[in-house]
């Protein structure tokens, strides 16, 4: 009986050492974790404090980023900006991220919570192949504690890369909310002005004669162009800021129609414009071709353009919906 107690004791003495061993990290380990954490946060304040986005190589990387410890989140985007990548998004992108970053520096809620960064291809494309990365620009949340999961990818193609929608984004993922402060941009007053006095001018010419502010085929022109471009999408462009084609990277070949129903390119909400425009034209031209009083032949000729007209152009935006909306069934002239 009193070998086999001995026998436990020296068990529970041993599984104790062993514990306080390897189990419980020494203080200088702890220490020392500690210190290398400050050393990481003085080294991204110092740059941050230069530059709110910092450039990054896969050494900067992989020691500032991906290796423990860490404290804090960074935000960083994948991208291609040398010339002869052609990656017109991409710097698009870039004055988004900068702005953003640049709001969030310079904000009295600036902490070291966040960092900004970015990776071009050309300076870290080992990081590219560490994370199986084919496509930029490219947004990733890499949080404090843990890998990022799904969520913390921005979906660029749904938000598009307005720097309003990349910090509502963040919002949800670090709980940091950041004020975006765009640089004053006097284009559009000025060109408002202009406008303004440009009518201005007009009226005062024919002070004399107002008659023409009741000309019912120019307001009537006027609230076309506005209609034809609210209903091509120009409301979407201003808030999500999306790009305007996409252009992959590999095959070079560029997409002016977003494959999804969830999102739009710029390009792609001109095409619309257009094809409504030629659209209203031949309507414009069969209502012409049956209540105007010229001759019987011009009225057929107008009659058989405006039916071109509407076939061609209705033909084409169907084809359209049915490369966004899969499935759609219905094809009037082109698929």
């Amino acid at each position: 009986m009193a070998a086999r107690w001995w026998r436990w004791c020296v068990c529970a003495i041993m599984a104790v050492a062993l514990l306080l061993v390897f189990g419980v990290p020494s203080a200088s380990a702890q220490r020392k974790k500690e210190m290398v954490l400050s050393e990481k946060v003085s080294q991204l304040m110092e740059w941050t404090n230069k530059r709110p986005v910092i450039r990054m190589n896969g050494d900067k990387f992989r020691r500032l980023v991906k290796a423990p410890p860490r404290n804090y989140s960074v935000i960083v985007m994948f991208t291609a900006l040398q010339l002869h990548r052609q990656c017109v998004v991409c710097k698009q992108a870039d004055e988004e991220f900068q702005i953003l970053a640049n709001s969030w520096r310079y904000s009295s809620a600036f902490t070291n919570r966040i960092f900004f960064a970015m990776v071009d291809f050309d300076e870290g494309s080992d990081v590219f192949q560490m994370l199986n990365m084919n496509s930029a620009p490219t947004f990733i949340n890499f949080p404090a504690k843990g890998k990022p999961k799904r969520g913390d990818t921005y979906e660029l193609q749904v938000r598009g890369f307005s720097a309003e929608q990349i910090a509502r984004w963040i919002a949800d993922r670090t709980d940091v909310n950041i004020r975006v402060i765009r640089p004053p941009n006097y284009a559009g007053p000025l060109m408002l002005g202009l406008l303004l006095a440009v009518i201005g001018g007009l009226v005062y010419l024919r002070r004399s004669n107002m008659e023409f502010l009741f000309n019912k085929t120019g307001w009537a022109f006027a609230a076309l162009c506005f209609v034809l471009a609210m209903t091509s999408g120009q409301m979407w462009n201003h808030i999500r800021g999306p790009p305007y084609a996409h252009k992959n990277p590999h095959t070079g070949h560029v997409n002016y129609i977003h494959g999804s129903s969830q999102a739009q390119f710029v390009a792609e909400t001109h095409i619309v414009l257009l094809f409504n425009g030629g659209v209203t034209l031949g309507m414009v031209l069969l209502c012409e071709a049956a209540t105007s009083d010229m001759d019987i032949g011009k009225r057929k000729i107008m009659c058989v353009a405006g039916i071109g007209l509407v076939v061609l152009f209705f033909s084409w935006m169907l084809s359209i919906f049915r490369s966004k909306y899969h499935g759609y069934p219905y094809s009037f002239l082109m698929s």
